[in-house]
C-alpha cells in the first residue's frame, strides 16, 4: 500500500519539497494573471469612469492640501464656462454634457438600483443549478426623449419573451412605452479618409451580429403627442428615403418608395390623408419637373384629393369607368416598359421621358368590394393585381388607403410590401395589416387614441419590430399653396404598345364596348344571337346603338 502524499498526523510530506513549492507557485502565478486580466477587462469596460476617478482623486488631494477654496473656485469656473458653452453652442452642450449627465443619473438611480427586482417581477430571471441568472445590463444611452438599454439575455431566452413583457417593463421603470428590438438600431457609419480601412475593421467588431443582445427603448417623454408641422419640400427627393414625419426617438421617419407599393390602413378620421399628403409633399419637386407622375383616384367623390388637383397628371373621382380605364392605362404603360427594359435592367430608373408613375387611391375598398357594377369591379381587380405583382420594378407604383384591411374587403392586400397601420378599430386588424405577430412585437395600433391622428406603426428596413411614427399634418391652405407652387406639367399622350386585355367585350372591330349589368327581369331574355343583332349592325360596321 502506497503512503499518502501528506501525513497530517505527523505533518510529514513524502513528496519532494521542491515539487510542492513549484506547483504552489505556478498555481498562485496563474491566479494572479487571471486577476490582473479581469481587472484590465473591468477597467476597459468602464473606461468612461476614468475621468471621474481622476477628478475624485485630485479633489481629495486638493482638499488635504488647501481646503475647500480650490473646489469652490473650480465650480465657479466650470459653471461660467458651461453657461457660455450653452449660450453659444447649445446643441453640442446638450449632446456632450447634458445628455451624458442624464445618462449617468438614470443608469445608476433608475435602472441599476432596481434592476434585479424588476427583472424578477417581470419573469425574466432564469433558474439554474439552485441559483438565479439575471439578464445583464450592458449599457444605457439617453436621448431627448428615449432611454436605450442594451441587455444580454441569459441562455434559454429569446427576444419574444421581452416582447411579451414590454408593457410590464415600461410601467416598472416609470414610463408608458417600451420598444423591444432584436437587432442593432444603428447601422455602421460610412468611413472615409486615410484611416478608413482601420475604422472599418473596428466597426466590423463593434457592429457584429450579437444574437444574445436585445435593445430596450423606453419612451421617457412621448414626442408624438404634438402635431407634426409640414416638413420642408426636398429640392432633390431621394426615392429611397422620403421624409414624411417624426419617429418616437425624434428622428425623421423616411419612407422607401422606390420599387415598392404602400398600403395605408386606418379607421376613419385617423390620419390617412396625412400620410398621402406628406408623401406628395416629399415628391413635389419631382412632380413639377416631370420626373414623377401622380395618377389619383378618389372614389369618395373628390372629398380628399381634389384640393390638390394641380399636382396630379391624371385625376378621376366621379366615374367608375374612367377609374378602370386609368388603371388599364397604367397596365398598358407597364407592359410597354417591360418590352423596352427586357434583358437590360431589372429595376426602372425614373427619367423625364419615362417618369415614375405613382397611382394614388384614397379608398381602395370602394373599388374592390363595394363597387356596384361587377364587370368594372372585375377589371379593376385584374388591373390592380397586375400592377402590384409586376409594376414595382418597372416604376409603376400603387399607394392605396383603406379603412378595413380584411382579405374579403381588400383582396390584393398581400401584394403590398410596405404597410402603414394607423389607428385601427379591432385588435385582429393589426396582424392583418402588418403581418402575423406584429401586435405581440409592439404594434398597438388598436390602442391609438382618436386624439393622436397621424400616429402609426410602420416596419423599417432590416428590423422585424414595427416603429412608431407620426406623419406631418398639412392644412388645406398648405395643400393649396403646394399645388399652386408645384403643379404637374401637362400629360403627354403617347401610344404605347397595346396589350390584349384579360377579359373584354367588343363589337367585332376591336373597340371595347362597356355594357352594364342588366337588371333582373321577370320575362325571359332574348337569345344571344338576336340580342347581338339588335345591339350591333355588323353588315356595315357601324357603331353600337
Amino acid at each position: 500500500m502506497r503512503a499518502p502524499l501528506v501525513n497530517f498526523r505527523r505533518f510529514q510530506i513524502t513528496a519532494p519539497w521542491p515539487l510542492v513549492w513549484t506547483v504552489t507557485g505556478l498555481f498562485l502565478l496563474l491566479r494572479s494573471i487571471v486577476a490582473v486580466v479581469r481587472l484590465a477587462v473591468f477597467a476597459v469596460r468602464h473606461w468612461r469612469a476614468w475621468p471621474l476617478v481622476v477628478l475624485v482623486l485630485l479633489a481629495i488631494d486638493g482638499y488635504r492640501s488647501h481646503g475647500w477654496w480650490p473646489h469652490l473656485l473650480v465650480l465657479l469656473v466650470a459653471a461660467a464656462g458651461g453657461g457660455v458653452w450653452w449660450w453659444k453652442g447649445r446643441e453640442s452642450f446638450h449632446r456632450l454634457v447634458a445628455l451624458r449627465a442624464v445618462t449617468m443619473w438614470r443608469r445608476l438611480w433608475v435602472y441599476r438600483r432596481q434592476w434585479h427586482e424588476v427583472m424578477s417581477l417581470c419573469g425574466l430571471v432564469k433558474k439554474y443549478d439552485g441559483g438565479e441568472v439575471v439578464p445583464r445590463l450592458l449599457s444605457v444611452r439617453c436621448s431627448y426623449a428615449t432611454d436605450e438599454l442594451v441587455v444580454r439575455m441569459p441562455k434559454g431566452q429569446n427576444p419574444e419573451v421581452y416582447h411579451k413583457a414590454a408593457r410590464d417593463l415600461a410601467y416598472s421603470f416609470g414610463t408608458r412605452h417600451c420598444r423591444v428590438f432584436s437587432g442593432r438600431r444603428q447601422a455602421p457609419p460610412a468611413r472615409t479618409g486615410r484611416l478608413a480601412w482601420l475604422l472599418r475593421l473596428v466597426d466590423r467588431v463593434r457592429f457584429r451580429d450579437r444574437p444574445r443582445h436585445v435593445w430596450l427603448v423606453f419612451i421617457r417623454r412621448d414626442p408624438l403627442t404634438r402635431v407634426v408641422a409640414p416638413l420642408p419640400v426636398p429640392a432633390r427627393p431621394d426615392f429611397t428615403a422620403l421624409p414624411l414625419g417624426v419617429r418616437e426617438d425624434l428622428a425623421v421617419y423616411c419612407l422607401r418608395l422606390l420599387a415598392t407599393h404602400v398600403l395605408i390602413g386606418g379607421a376613419t378620421r385617423m390620419g390617412k390623408g396625412s400620410v398621402i399628403w406628406s408623401l406628395l409633399r416629399s415628391l413635389a419637386a419631382d412632380i413639377r419637373s416631370g420626373l414623377v407622375r401622380v395618377w389619383a383616384i378618389d372614389p369618395k367623390g373628390g372629398m380628399e384629393l381634389s384640393i390638390g388637383r394641380p399636382l396630379f397628371a391624371r385625376y378621376v373621382d366621379d366615374d367608375w369607368t374612367r377609374m378602370a380605364d386609368l388603371l388599364d392605362d397604367a397596365v398598358t404603360r407597364m407592359r410597354a416598359r417591360q418590352q423596352a427594359l427586357r434583358g437590360k435592367v431589372r429595376v426602372h430608373t425614373p427619367t423625364t421621358d419615362e417618369p415614375l408613375i405613382v397611382v394614388v387611391i384614397d379608398e381602395i375598398a370602394a373599388l374592390l368590394a363595394f363597387l356596384p357594377d361587377s364587370d368594372i369591379r372585375q377589371r379593376i381587380t385584374q388591373a390592380l393585381g397586375l400592377l402590384l405583382t409586376q409594376g414595382a420594378g418597372l416604376g409603376v407604383l400603387v399607394v392605396a388607403a383603406t379603412q378595413d384591411p380584411r382579405k374579403e374587403v381588400v383582396s390584393v392586400r398581400d401584394f403590398f410590401p410596405t404597410r402603414v397601420a394607423l389607428g385601427l378599430t379591432e385588435r385582429a386588424h393589426v396582424d392583418l395589416l402588418l403581418g402575423d405577430g406584429a401586435r405581440d412585437r409592439g404594434a398597438l395600433a388598436d390602442q391609438i387614441p382618436t386624439s393622436a391622428k397621424g400616429v402609426a406603426y410602420v416596419l423599417l428596413d432590416g428590423q422585424p419590430e414595427p416603429a412608431r411614427v407620426r406623419f406631418s399634418y398639412l392644412p388645406d391652405d398648405v395643400i393649396r399653396d403646394m399645388a399652386a407652387t408645384f403643379p404637374a406639367p401637362p400629360e403627354t399622350i403617347d401610344t404605347p404598345t397595346p396589350v390584349k386585355p384579360a377579359r373584354s367585350s367588343g363589337n367585332g372591330n376591336g373597340r371595347h364596348v362597356y355594357r352594364p349589368t342588366p337588371p333582373k327581369q321577370a320575362a325571359p331574355l332574348l337569345p344571344p344571337s338576336l340580342l347581338n343583332a339588335l345591339d350591333l349592325n355588323t353588315t356595315n360596321g357601324s357603331d353600337p346603338r
